[in-house]
């Protein structure tokens, strides 16, 4: 069944990584996708991409940066010249700070790095729903944001990611109070992802990517799912949100869709190795 049929969204950053698996089972779902992505280079990949699929009339790649207010006003425009309206926006576009610890913060890049990571992670969601706020209005649409483990819980990251991802917490919760029962605000809050989020530039990551090798091998020891899962399989969760069948109910909701870190044991990951065993169950 096709949950998202005749349904317009708009997705930043979603020319790469959990973006692009998003992108990628929205039109699967019957959605007409509009991409934000500052890379040019990632956006004719997307389309070339999502053209050989058979998907060419139903996507629209724009570039753009979510710093800018000018870019996501001009992304909702195209958007709604396009497909004619707006029903959802997922705000995903982010950066990490690859766990750098107060203490292993430089002070001469700390005004540096604290805007890289909050004027995309926070001011970049901010940005889009005001300049989606009107269509969203009209259609009486949703608002999807991508919040993290670390919006939760501590090291998820270091001092900057971690903040921006509270802040961004704080963001759905007061999105979801102004703008009911108009317009529908949740979020997904991703655990560990095999994809390839980048890092502050201020701090020199802007070319590293996650999760790196050594992260690889320790998550399916860390989380009680035991596995490091992938783009596609975190997509889901925005479809739930986006529907208009399946979440009438939800606002302000926030999903910890994250293996299983808060079912983590006091000495141990997880307490089923031995089940089927237990249960003389043969695998």
């Amino acid at each position: 069944m096709s949950r998202l049929k005749n349904e317009s969204v708009l997705i930043t950053g979603g020319a790469s990584g959990l973006g692009l698996a998003i992108v990628e089972r929205f039109l699967d779902e019957g959605a007409s996708v509009t991409v934000m992505d500052k890379s040019e280079k990632a956006t004719s990949a997307l389309t070339q991409k999502i053209k050989e699929k058979g998907f060419a009339d139903k996507l629209l790649a724009v570039n753009g940066d979510v710093r800018n207010y000018q870019d996501n006003e001009n992304a909702v425009a195209s958007c709604v010249a396009k497909f004619g309206k707006l029903d959802c926006i997922i705000g995903n576009a982010g950066i990490w700070d690859f766990s750098k610890s107060l203490v292993d913060l430089p002070v001469e890049q700390l005004d540096q790095s604290f805007d890289d990571l909050f004027h995309i992670n926070v001011k970049g969601y901010l940005y889009l729903a005001k300049a989606a706020l009107e269509p969203l209005a009209r259609s009486g649409g949703s608002m999807i944001f991508t919040v993290s483990n670390a919006g939760f819980y501590p090291d998820g990251g270091g001092p900057l990611y971690t903040a921006t991802k509270h802040a961004v917490v704080g963001l759905i919760r007061q999105f979801a109070f102004e703008l009911a029962p108009h317009i529908r605000v949740n979020g997904v809050a991703p655990g560990a992802i095999d994809t390839n989020l980048r890092g502050s530039e201020a701090l020199g990551q802007d070319e590293k990517v996650i999760p790196g090798k050594m992260l690889g091998q320790a998550i399916p020891n860390l989380v009680p799912v035991g596995v490091m899962p992938k783009p596609k399989d975190y997509a889901g969760a925005y479809v739930f949100f986006a529907s208009r069948e399946d979440n009438i109910p939800s606002t302000g909701v926030i999903l910890n869709h994250d293996g299983g870190l808060s079912a983590r044991g006091f000495t141990k990951n997880r307490g089923g190795d031995k089940l089927l065993s237990q249960l003389n169950i043969e695998v």
